[in-house]
């Protein structure tokens, strides 16, 4: 009976002993940084490791710390939306490339308006985020809004307080759109605030969660966190003069003429796109990963991971009103892109 028991038990420790090699053949993606498409990248894990088993890890910290993280050889990639410069690409030996676009949304916490009742211009919208406009029955905004009944309501501003690639996308917004912001304050992954009234929150979760509980605020969060929440989000006056809600459709339509291949790295900028029902602060979001890296095996499996969900991964994405990319830009990917990462 014991020498029943004991070889059961060798058989029992060789299998498990198989099962961790066979683990250990599968290389750990790591990844870091954007939490603008962060919402996209988890439903494209859950749907690799049904089809594959393998998993990602993916820190959703901001594009600032995905930065950190990829020179820091912490992880297998970074993610930004705030696209690395060309030259910084270079000095690092880096590739970078967009894996999915969305579209950056001011939102607001004011009783007796609907998601999209409320109309701004871009220079109004700045106004709003230099402290100008300091109250929502605010001339400026009236205007824009006739027949609708604006509450004697101070605005706080709510921001992003880490180093943030939607703080880029909509800093680099509001530059185009306004010269006194592009004087005063700039674009960056993180800015100096001007309003006095305002209030700082850590990734896209924080400023959303922050804009929900404060009464007559006012702040900028990726379009899935807009329908996560349940969000009031204001339509914009585009480049064309018409004013259009953020969804998939005005997304794709701010990205349809983007030359991605004319910077390299890819890192063009979307924002105040023409088009009659172009979205003016749409973006992508991108990639950093080593052309020659440390972990060989991790970098090919994060480029399965990415080939799949471009493959298969549409309809998470879309399902969550991001854009997939096409299959165009895909190809151009594969070829110019991941052809230059070391096996």
């Amino acid at each position: 009976m014991n020498t029943k028991r004991n070889f059961i038990k060798v058989v029992a420790a060789a299998a498990m002993a198989t099962m961790a090699i066979g683990t250990a053949f599968a290389a750990d993606i790591t990844g870091a940084g954007a939490t603008f498409p962060y919402p996209a990248y988890a439903k494209w894990a859950e749907g690799y490791k049904a089809a594959t088993g393998n998993s990602l890890n993916y820190q959703s910290i901001g594009s600032s710390g995905g930065i950190k993280q990829i020179k820091a050889k912490t992880v297998t990639f970074g993610a930004t939306d705030a696209p690395m410069k060309p030259e910084d690409l270079e000095k690092e030996g880096l590739v970078q490339f967009p894996a999915i676009i969305g579209g950056t949304v001011p939102v607001v916490n004011l009783d007796g308006f609907k998601p999209g009742e409320l109309k701004v211009t871009g220079p109004v919208l700045a106004d709003m985020f230099m402290g100008k406009i300091a109250n929502f029955n605010d001339p400026k905004i009236a205007a824009l809004n006739p027949g609708k009944k604006l509450p004697d309501q101070a605005i706080t501003v709510v921001h992003r307080a880490d180093g943030s690639g939607t703080t880029f996308n909509f800093t680099d917004y509001l530059t185009a759109v306004s010269k006194d912001w592009a004087d005063t304050v700039g674009k960056g992954a993180a800015v100096k605030w001007p309003a006095a009234s305002s209030v700082g929150g850590k990734g896209n979760e924080g400023v959303a969660a922050n804009v929900n509980r404060v009464k007559g605020s006012i702040g900028y969060v990726e379009y899935a966190y807009v329908k996560k929440n349940n969000m009031t989000f204001m339509q914009l006056q585009n480049a064309d003069g018409k004013y259009v809600s953020p969804d998939d459709l005005t997304f794709a339509a701010a990205a349809a003429g983007a030359d991605w291949f004319s910077v390299p790295g890819m890192g063009i900028s979307m924002v105040n796109a023409k088009g009659a029902t172009s979205w003016p602060i749409s973006t992508a979001s991108f990639i950093l990963m080593y052309k020659q890296p440390t972990d060989k095996a991790a970098a090919q499996e994060a480029i399965k991971f990415f080939d799949w969900s471009f493959t298969n991964g549409k309809k998470l994405a879309s399902d969550l009103d991001y854009v997939p990319l096409p299959d165009t830009l895909t190809t151009a990917i594969r070829a110019k892109v991941w052809t230059q990462i070391q096996k």
